[in-house]
């Protein structure tokens, strides 16, 4: 059974726990000495870890994607927490619970896909209603859009994230076309859909998020552009205007280049859904932030996909102004 967690790992001491190998290499230090350096990680985060000596027989038989066990010694670094390993094996398939290592949403996995047929339903033009539900009822689609994580770090990296991610912006879409009548819903309930796809290729999760060797080479947008302009032609006349609209909402939505847009959003529907899908990754980012266990009364850990802490506001609104703080006067003498 695990017992240490890396969000634990916050005061030197010494540990026995299992975590999963996310990375492997070996490297050399500035005199050129070599060192056997590892990316450990279990649902709560990852921890770097190093070995100085005698790792050769550990460097061969260990490998990416492997439970250890491992003796560790944790040392704070530069604020963060770092293991020195002093012993490592492999753990034993019995020894493994994989609720340990990959964190999972907490919604109804089943009620969410659901509710995203209903809202791919609901889209009114045939073209783009005939789009989504031809991807969603693609039965080499489903069961991994109901299992895959929005994004390896950034927001809703955990199983089930994308599914989370997407059903929500579809309730947001509607919510906004409502406000902003001269949107057009299908549109947005289409982008909302689809735009990550492409996650699906790009993203392995059945040990621990990373990129498949594609997913590195081509990112998601050029594989979901890929993927969603072949459903389109089968789809028989399918308007070539229309399958413009759609791949340019799906290559914009990342809103700017240096994000990984290969356009900038040129229609409204495209602008709109760009700080949709932006504003819904942040507030996953700050939603994990103030979950996360920080050691301190007020403020959350430091969130690396937005580069700063979060007050907790809930917390901070209950303690006293500091004009209300009772003061003790001195006694005389």
């Amino acid at each position: 059974m695990k017992k240490s967690f890396v969000t634990e790992l916050a005061t030197e001491q010494s540990i026995t726990s299992f975590f999963l190998v996310h990375e492997k290499e070996i490297r050399n230090t500035r005199e050129g000495k070599q060192y056997l350096r590892m990316e450990l990680g279990d649902r709560s985060g990852t921890v770097e870890a190093r070995i100085w000596d005698a790792f050769d027989a550990i460097a061969k038989d260990i490998n990416r994607d492997d439970f250890v066990k491992v003796a560790a010694r944790v040392e704070i670094y530069r604020n963060k927490p770092q293991l020195v390993l002093q012993q490592v094996r492999r753990a034993t398939p019995e020894e493994i619970d994989l609720a340990d290592f990959l964190p999972h949403t907490k919604e109804n996995v089943d009620q969410m896909w659901e509710r995203l047929k209903t809202y791919a339903a609901e889209i009114e033009s045939p073209w783009l209603n005939k789009l989504v539900l031809s991807i969603l009822n693609d039965p080499q689609v489903a069961p991994r859009f109901k299992r895959a994580p929005a994004a390896k770090v950034m927001h809703h990296a955990f199983i089930g994230g994308l599914l989370e991610h997407v059903v929500g912006l579809c309730g947001l879409a509607k919510q906004i076309a409502a406000h902003y009548p001269e949107l057009n819903v299908d549109l947005l309930l289409t982008v909302a859909a689809l735009h990550d796809v492409g996650k699906l290729d790009e993203l392995c999760y059945e040990r621990a998020v990373s990129y498949t060797t594609e997913g590195q080479l081509l990112g998601h947008i050029v594989m979901e552009v890929e993927t969603i302009s072949k459903a389109m032609d089968a789809i028989p006349g399918f308007p070539p205007p229309l399958k413009a609209v759609v791949q340019h909402l799906l290559i914009s939505h990342h809103g700017q280049y240096e994000f990984g847009s290969p356009k900038l959003p040129m229609i409204r529907e495209a602008l709109v859904f760009h700080y949709m899908d932006d504003m819904d990754s942040k507030l996953a980012a700050v939603r994990s932030a103030l979950a996360t266990p920080s050691g301190e009364d007020l403020w959350s850990i430091f969130s690396p996909a937005l580069g700063r802490k979060f007050l907790k506001l809930d917390e901070y609104l209950k303690s006293p102004p500091a004009s209300a703080v009772e003061i003790t006067p001195a006694k005389s003498t």
